[in-house]
């Protein structure tokens, strides 16, 4: 890393200096960096199949071994593949058991051409990331769940719903929490109580049970993306107090410093002044604290859906993918129905890192 001449740099450049200095947060942010680019807009580009895509033959079918050499009589070539599973069901017991064919292989190739399908639901596309040859062969990188649908397609098309909920619940957070908080801490008076106390009694009342009770309230008749839209709201309305605090109290303090008095003696606007002297020294921490609360906007989705109360199929996220591990069968039998839990953890990691990396970036006492 280039060395930094702290006494020439700027705000912004020490800031970054500091962050990058900090290798698991930096690593982390690339992560997800990477998580969102291929869940968000790039999910049917990178997803072998669609979401809903089964093949009934092969259900709670094991991982398949990859392999990117072939030997042959003429040597070794490029020809990525899957090995192929032989099935058998046991005649007293029907339950399927599979062995490996060593005389097939799922051949597949990279950025190949397939048929016509939309991204991100409206651009039509005809590449993808992968494309198997022999759409009649199993091709199940992650294995496949009780109906013989493919586990990395369904967790690829469940991280964007998952991973949208924490930043659309953050979003109604951050526009609640700012509001009401800059009002509180630049007003004060009759409607600081009233916030506080209303504060106090929402972050009384356990948030999981709050959740559940709100969210058992909707309408089973609805469809599923009014849903999605009603969850996230209510992911977003629960969690703002924690931000508005966060402001209020930064405002609070803020609005005696000198050089508020200073822009109020020149002449300057409220308007301007919150625009342009106090937003500015606290954006950095609200940054990190948006960083913080998507995790937990992460887990109250996954925590209802898994538990039936929040997003419901044919909606597809980590959380109605974990469903499936209720049934402790299922998972002594597929323990690879489990690995959303894993991303799960890995996500919300990640953005524990990544605030905690924002939170000492933006702070003027901590040293680098």
């Amino acid at each position: 890393m280039k060395k930094l001449d702290k006494e020439t740099a700027t705000a912004s450049q020490l800031m970054i200096h500091k962050f990058r200095s900090n290798r698991l947060a930096w690593i982390s942010m690339w992560f997800l960096v990477v998580a969102y680019v291929v869940a968000m807009p790039f999910a049917e580009f990178f997803a072998p199949f669609e979401s809903g895509d089964s093949w009934r033959r092969y259900t709670f079918a094991p991982p398949q071994e990859m392999h990117f050499i072939e030997k042959t009589d003429d040597g070794y070539k490029w020809a990525p593949h899957l090995s192929v599973y032989k099935v058998k069901t046991d005649p007293m017991t029907l339950q399927k058991s599979y062995e490996l064919d060593e005389n097939k292989k799922a051949y597949f190739e990279f950025f190949g051409q397939t048929d016509e399908y939309h991204l991100m639901g409206f651009i039509p596309m005809t590449t993808k990331f992968i494309v198997p040859h022999d759409k009649k062969l199993p091709f199940f990188w992650l294995g496949s769940d009780r109906m013989g649908r493919d586990m990395l397609s369904r967790v690829i098309h469940g991280a964007r719903i998952s991973l949208s909920v924490g930043l659309m619940g953050v979003f109604f957070s951050l526009v609640i929490g700012i509001t009401v908080g800059s009002i509180a801490g630049l007003k004060g008076g009759w409607f600081d109580t009233v916030t506080n106390r209303t504060m106090e009694v929402i972050k009384a009342i356990p948030t999981l049970p709050l959740w559940m009770a709100l969210t058992a309230s909707l309408p089973r008749e609805w469809d599923s993306i009014t849903k999605y839209f009603l969850v996230t709201l209510i992911l977003g309305c629960v969690t703002w107090p924690d931000m508005a605090r966060e402001v209020r109290s930064r405002f609070m303090s803020l609005r005696n410093e000198e050089f508020i008095n200073a822009a109020w003696l020149d002449g300057n606007s409220q308007a301007s002044i919150i625009r342009r002297y106090m937003v500015p020294n606290f954006m950095g921490h609200i940054i990190a604290a948006v960083t913080l609360a998507i995790p937990a906007m992460i887990l109250g989705e996954t925590s209802l859906s898994f538990l039936g109360l929040g997003l419901q199929a044919p909606v597809v996220s980590w959380g109605v993918l974990l469903q499936e591990a209720q049934n402790i069968r299922s998972v002594a039998e597929a323990p690879w129905l489990l690995y959303p839990a894993g991303l799960v953890v890995l996500v919300i990691l990640a953005m524990n890192s990544l605030g905690d990396g924002l939170r000492d970036a933006t702070d003027p006492y901590h040293e680098a």
